[in-house]
């Protein structure tokens, strides 16, 4: 039959090749061979390691505040009168950015500092002459009381002498009130004779001239007694008057050294003052130069121009560190904050880097970078997610060293190795992905290649 079929084709003009290329009724179908081995495959692919992961998004950031861009801003308001540099200029700490100008009418004389410091060593002479005042007086106080001293010595050595001579004037006056007494009895004796007619008028006259003797030599040591005690009166109100007149002369002079002790302490007190605004002065001078903080760029430059004003505090320029330690910020969801761990490593990508990403198989990925989470923010950022900070691991692939600041990053917290049937199982019914304590240390993960 196909012998036939062959000729009658021969003879009508057709190629039987041809024919049994387009009719392969006679081939044997291998579709069931490709199925079984898909099938196969498939069972294989579903039994192979499969690392959970949680998949989150950030950028380049530092740990330190002082390695982030910083703003500058003026200590002073002020006129810009030169510009040192200019934007994307990269300088040194210490460097000159912008030079400024005062606008205020108290700091406009440009001897401010020097007349300042003239007013300060006035007010320093001025202390220097009160304390000159103060010991002239205290030893003024010193020699009144050194002359007060001597005559109150010299009036205790009259006092002595006073009270020795009353003592001398008690005993005259005792020996005539001895001799009065025996002149009254003499008179009385005369009296009572001359009655008699015994003695003659004569001797009763003498013997009332010697009584008369007696009374006067008896009040005279009465009075002398009198005036000694009355000296010794005067001599203690002389000696009270001496102290009195040297307690207020010296009262006076300790008042005039408390007075100038007192303007000695005023005087100091706007010598510190003027001291802290010669201080001020010198440093408000120094403010009108804005200095670099650090080595770095110059960004975001707010003014422009010569003669703009800018207020205090107000931004000028901003400057991005040269040297940082790398971190990155990622932002997580916050259903999956609980997966999120101290300790826990982090597969990054970083934008600008090729790399190829299985984000099931970490260790099949090129170009990934190792980080390691060391703080979890507790509270929400403002895009409503929460913010993790990883840094690089010491023992695998060092970061790129051209990273900057605000670069976007990729990244992968790596969980649990599960079978790939498990893991479609889990995402078809929305189950959590296994959960573990990286702090266990029985799960790590293989090095970057």
């Amino acid at each position: 039959m196909k012998n036939v079929t062959d000729t009658i084709l021969h003879q009508t003009g057709y190629d039987p090749h041809s024919v049994k290329k387009i009719y392969r009724a006679n081939k044997i179908s291998k579709v069931r061979y490709w199925f079984w081995g898909a099938l196969i495959f498939l069972v294989i692919l579903m039994f192979l390691p499969w690392t959970q992961n949680i998949s989150t998004s950030g950028t380049v950031t530092t740990l330190y505040q002082d390695q982030r861009p910083q703003e500058m801003n003026t200590i002073i308001p002020g006129r810009i009168i030169k510009w040192w540099v200019k934007e994307g200029d990269f300088v040194k700490k210490g460097d000159t950015i912008v030079q400024l100008a005062d606008v205020k009418d108290d700091y406009l004389d440009p001897k401010l500092v020097q007349r300042t410091e003239e007013q300060l060593q006035a007010k320093q002479q001025k202390i220097g002459f009160y304390n000159e005042k103060i010991s002239a007086t205290a030893s003024q106080v010193e020699a009144m009381e050194m002359s007060r001293n001597l005559k109150l010595n010299s009036l205790d050595n009259k006092l002595e002498q006073l009270r020795r001579k009353v003592t001398s004037d008690s005993a005259e006056l005792v020996a005539a009130e001895i001799d009065h007494g025996i002149a009254v009895q003499q008179l009385n004796r005369a009296k009572q004779m001359f009655g008699e007619g015994i003695i003659a008028l004569t001797e009763f006259e003498r013997r009332t001239g010697q009584y008369n003797k007696a009374l006067a030599i008896l009040t005279e040591k009465q009075q002398k007694l009198q005036n000694t005690r009355q000296d010794i009166t005067i001599c203690r109100i002389e000696m009270s008057t001496v102290r009195q007149d040297a307690a207020d002369k010296i009262f006076k002079a300790k008042s005039e050294i408390a007075a100038a002790r007192s303007d000695v302490a005023t005087t100091d007190g706007e010598v510190a003052k003027n001291q802290n605004q010669l201080a001020n002065y010198a440093i408000r001078g120094s403010q009108r130069w804005m200095i670099a903080p650090q080595s770095g760029q110059i960004i975001k430059a707010k003014k422009s121009g010569i003669n703009e004003m800018v207020k205090e505090g107000e931004m000028i320029v901003e400057i991005v560190p040269n040297q940082i330690d790398q971190a990155v910020e990622l932002f997580v969801e916050p259903m999956d904050l609980v997966l999120v761990e101290k300790g826990q490593q982090v597969r990054l990508q970083f934008d600008g880097f090729p790399a190829i990403v299985f984000s099931g198989w970490p260790e099949a990925s090129y170009g990934t970078f190792v980080g390691e989470v060391i703080a979890v923010e507790t509270n929400r950022s403002e895009n409503g997610k929460f913010r993790m900070l990883v840094v690089p691991v010491e023992k695998e692939k060092k970061w790129p060293a051209s990273l900057k600041l605000g670069a976007g990053v990729q990244g992968f917290a790596l969980l649990k190795n599960v079978s790939i049937w498990y893991e479609l199982w889990r995402q078809i019914n929305g189950f959590p992905p296994e959960f573990y304590q990286p702090s266990t240390g029985k799960e790590k993960t293989k090095n970057i290649k």
